[in-house]
């Protein structure tokens, strides 16, 4: 039976960075994925830019069943420390939106740096190759694969969640930690599109393609959040970066609430304008709203566009600004995993050490990236999770 070190579960984001370092610090390490294609959600991230961290990444921008589990291991490895890695590598980027770095020439570039970084440590790789057990054995474990077994004191289980499935996203890290005793916190589609039954969605679904800047909250208790970030009408729901995020705090049930205006109070504009403004009320309010939103949303009301502003009673515009700034809808639910960036729950880390991702349950056995209880923000987040798990990761697996 071959032995190694390590063996890794998972060559994506946190796989293959965490084989690197781990190689690179004298660790015999072998890394197995059963994927054909390398590293697909990186490649298809940003658009194939990818959007490989986030300049001002901080542990606020994290959710979890126990929060504080991400601060130790992103304290230790910052997003500055995988800009150094792209510097050496000779690799161009640039910040496109609130501290959001993507690649200049595409994400082909990062995965061909990680694999040099493999190689830098004499990474040992199959794939494709799938794993079809995994059990203690002496001196640590054992793995059976479609290449044959292979052994090592230490397995780290790097194989994302659920979103995605086209890629190649599969249960398999779950029913892993489930194996050896760990509890999941149930995984849920995040970084999602969320959708509302037809009746519902009908007055709206004329807007596909629509955007526009909005403030959204959801969630209940301390769950409860805000964003402010682009909304998009879609021809089934709401999607664009408000949405994303929002969604990660949404649960079945709950409603999202949405001001169309933020920064504004629309009925006092709107009864302002009455004194010196003869336009039509369908035109005077696309002066704060793209056109077909403000039309769209006095049908719905049952007011008359073609009203002239001196005549619209206080009292409607009273109305049209708060249903405008407390939009309250109830969505029946999103596009699933299909559509899903990233997975929210996983792994529960309150049974892992903070310090290594070490299973408190099972010496020797790690859990990083995805598989994880821990989900970011968009816009780079999850990625730097993913890099700064591997590290925390890596530290543990050089041979003593």
């Amino acid at each position: 039976m071959l032995r190694y070190d390590a063996i890794l579960i998972g060559a994506g984001a946190a796989g293959l960075h965490c084989a690197a370092m781990a190689g690179q610090a004298g660790a015999r390490v072998l890394l197995i994925d059963h994927a054909p294609k390398l590293a697909e959600k990186i490649r298809i991230s940003g658009g194939g830019r990818c959007n490989f961290t986030n300049r001002d990444a901080t542990p606020a921008q994290f959710l979890s069943e126990n929060p504080h589990f991400c601060r130790s291991a992103l304290a230790r490895y910052t997003p500055q420390d995988f800009i150094a890695l792209l510097q050496r590598h000779g690799i161009g980027f640039h910040e496109k939106h609130r501290g959001q770095l993507f690649c200049d020439e595409g994400s082909e570039r990062i995965i061909e740096m990680l694999l040099a970084e493999c190689e830098a440590g004499g990474v040992e790789r199959w794939q494709p190759c799938a794993v079809r057990g995994v059990r203690r054995g002496e001196g640590g474990f054992e793995v059976e694969t479609d290449r044959g077994p292979a052994a090592a004191p230490r397995v780290v289980v790097a194989t994302g969640g659920l979103s995605i499935p086209k890629i190649g996203a599969t249960d398999f890290g779950y029913r892993l930690a489930r194996q050896f005793g760990h509890r999941i916190v149930e995984p849920r589609p995040a970084l999602v599109p969320l959708t509302f039954a037809a009746d519902t969605w009908a007055p709206f679904a004329a807007l596909a393609g629509l955007s526009l800047e909005v403030h959204i909250d959801a969630g209940s208790g301390k769950r409860r959040t805000r964003f402010l970030e682009d909304l998009l009408f879609t021809h089934r729901g709401l999607s664009g970066p408000a949405v994303l995020q929002i969604s990660s705090y949404w649960r079945p049930g709950e409603p999202v609430t949405i001001d169309l205006a933020p920064g504004r109070d629309l009925a006092a504009l709107l009864k302002a304008a009455k004194t010196r403004s003869k336009r039509q009320l369908g035109n005077e309010l696309a002066q704060h709203l793209p056109q077909r939103l403000a039309d769209t949303w006095l049908a719905r009301l049952g007011l008359d566009a073609t009203q002239a502003m001196p005549q619209v009673r206080d009292r409607d515009l009273d109305a049209l600004g708060a249903s405008l700034q407390a939009w309250q809808l109830l969505p029946d639910g999103s596009e699933g995993w299909r559509k899903a960036e990233v997975t929210a729950g996983g792994v529960d880390t309150r049974e892992l050490n903070q310090q290594t991702l070490e299973s408190r349950l099972q010496p020797g056995l790690h859990f990083i990236g995805e598989v994880v209880d821990v989900t970011g923000w968009l816009g780079g987040y999850n990625f730097q999770w993913a890099w700064a798990s591997a590290a925390a990761c890596a530290a543990a697996l050089a041979p003593m």
